[in-house]
């Protein structure tokens, strides 16, 4: 292994999420840092967890026009 670099399913048990959702998250480019090695995503051990974009209260938040 790449020193200071771990692997989708270390980084799943570090932020308790399923390792897919690791996976997606790279794909996406939303874990900065992350790098794939043949067909495997490194990402830097010191990485912070994205913050979740979506709205939690199960509506849309919109502020109104005047």
């Amino acid at each position: 292994m790449i020193e200071g670099y771990i692997t989708v399913s270390e980084m799943a048990k570090k932020w308790g999420v399923k390792p897919r959702a690791i996976q997606m998250m790279c794909l996406k480019g939303k874990i900065y840092g992350a790098q794939k090695i043949g067909n495997m995503w490194m990402i830097h051990a010191e990485t912070d967890r994205p913050v979740a974009e979506r709205v939690k209260t199960g509506r849309y938040i919109k502020e109104k026009e005047t």
